[in-house]
């Protein structure tokens, strides 16, 4: 009697390929990390802020609080009042839901949430962003992200994208780098990747230094 095969659907197939390289880039995240932090993140953040501090004004930039290997945005933070910006970290609504993002300040208590994430009170105000500054395990040079697997960040831009112009900055160490991301049809793409050593802007071979 013969076997019925199964069939793997092209979702299906982007999903196991997104599994197995998210173990190689923990992996080399936790190398970087070991090896630089909090160096890169400094390194990093400088670089944000050389790219975009002339434009900041009255803008409202969204970072995130950083969690086991990501790299530190904190200093990036730290220097968004001096340059007359606002400052927002992301909140979850809910499992299937976009990000919203909530005002922060340097004085401010940061409450826990899932995922052992840190977010704003839930009494500060909500804002919505002009920047987002994204995590991520994994890019590649035509500004594909990786991620954990929730899907946050993809509903998120994709959501807020369709309101207005946001600019997605993916941040990470330079050895996060992938030759190809497998896209699926609901991942966002980024604007720019800034690493510790390099600014990649989609569809140009070579990064910056």
């Amino acid at each position: 009697m013969s076997q019925a095969v199964r069939l793997i659907s092209g979702t299906e197939r982007i999903d196991r390929e997104k599994s197995a390289l998210r173990a190689e880039l923990l992996r080399r995240r936790e190398a970087a990390h070991n090896a630089r932090h909090p160096a890169a993140g400094a390194a990093m953040s400088a670089r944000f802020l050389a790219q975009f501090e002339d434009t900041l004004a009255d803008k409202t930039v969204a970072a995130y609080w950083p969690i086991k290997e990501e790299i530190d945005v904190r200093p990036v933070l730290n220097r968004l009042a001096s340059c007359s910006a606002i400052a927002a970290l992301p909140v979850m609504t809910g499992q299937m839901q976009p990000l919203s993002f909530r005002l922060w300040s340097p004085a401010d208590t940061l409450v826990s949430a899932a995922f052992g994430v840190c977010e704003p009170d839930p009494a500060s105000p909500e804002a919505v962003p002009d920047i987002v500054i994204v995590p991520l395990l994994g890019f590649d040079d035509a500004g594909n992200r990786i991620g954990y697997g929730g899907g946050h960040y993809d509903r998120t831009l994709n959501s807020l994208r369709r309101d207005r112009d946001v600019k997605a900055v993916g941040v990470a160490y330079d050895e996060q780098e992938c030759e190809i991301i497998p896209v699926g049809a609901g991942d966002a793409r980024l604007d720019m990747i800034l690493t510790d050593r390099r600014t990649v802007l989609p569809g140009e071979n070579e990064g910056t230094d």
